[in-house]
C-alpha cells in the first residue's frame, strides 16, 4: 500500500488543536526553468533544474491565514486564471480529518506572490506532489531545513533561496533520492 500525499503528523501529544507547526513540499518540475523568485538575487533569474524539489516552511500562527492549514491551501493555490495544484482537494479533506481550521476551512480562490516557492508554485511546469504537515506548538522549520540541507540526496538550487528567515543554506533543494526516500521521511518525523 502506497504513502498518502498529504500527511499531517504531530510532533508532541496534543493538547487541544494545534493549528501551527512546519512543513515540507515535494514538487515536480516538468522541465528546467528560469525564473525569477521576487526579489532574491536582486530579481536575477535562477534555474531551478528538472525533477524533484523541496522547499521547507512554518505558519506558526494560532489563527487566521497564519495558520498551518491556510498555508498549506495557500501553496496549492495558484494565482488566477491557473487552477491549483491537482493535490489541493487531498490536502483540503486531509486537514478536515485533522480537525485543522475550523469548520469555515476553505481554499483561496487566488493568491498574490509573496514569498520565494510562491513563484515556483505558481508556475504551470510545476506539480505539488505530496506535502508532510508537522503541526507543532514550538518552531521546527529550522530542524527541518538542517535535516534537509544535510541529505546526500538534496542540492542546493541557490545558496539562501526560501531562506531569507531562517539561517539553513537554503529551504528551496533539487531532491535526487531512491524510491522510497519520501516515506522514509515522513516515517522519521512519524517517530518510527
Amino acid at each position: 500500500m502506497g504513502l498518502a500525499a498529504v500527511a499531517i503528523l504531530n510532533a508532541n501529544p496534543i493538547e487541544g488543536s494545534i493549528e501551527s507547526g512546519a512543513y515540507v513540499l515535494r514538487m515536480r518540475v516538468a522541465a528546467p526553468l528560469s525564473l525569477s523568485f521576487g526579489r532574491f538575487q536582486g530579481g536575477r533569474p535562477v534555474t531551478a533544474p528538472a525533477g524533484e524539489a523541496l522547499y521547507v516552511g512554518s505558519a506558526m500562527g494560532r489563527r487566521g491565514s497564519s495558520t498551518l492549514a491556510r498555508r498549506l491551501l495557500r501553496h496549492a493555490t495558484r494565482t488566477p486564471p491557473l487552477p491549483p495544484h491537482p493535490i489541493r482537494d487531498e490536502l483540503l479533506i486531509s486537514l478536515q480529518d485533522a480537525g485543522m481550521g475550523g469548520l469555515a476551512l476553505a481554499p483561496p480562490a487566488g493568491k498574490r506572490l509573496r514569498w520565494h516557492i510562491d513563484y515556483l508554485l505558481d508556475r504551470p511546469e510545476v506539480a505539488l506532489t505530496h506535502i508532510l504537515a508537522v503541526r507543532s506548538l514550538h518552531p521546527l522549520e529550522a530542524t527541518l531545513a538542517q535535516r534537509l540541507n544535510t541529505d546526500p540526496y538534496t542540492a542546493l538550487i541557490a545558496p539562501g533561496l526560501g531562506a531569507s528567515d531562517g539561517a539553513a543554506p537554503a529551504h528551496l533543494l533539487h531532491l535526487d533520492a531512491p524510491p522510497g526516500w519520501w516515506e522514509a521521511l515522513v516515517d522519521e518525523f512519524r517517530g518510527e
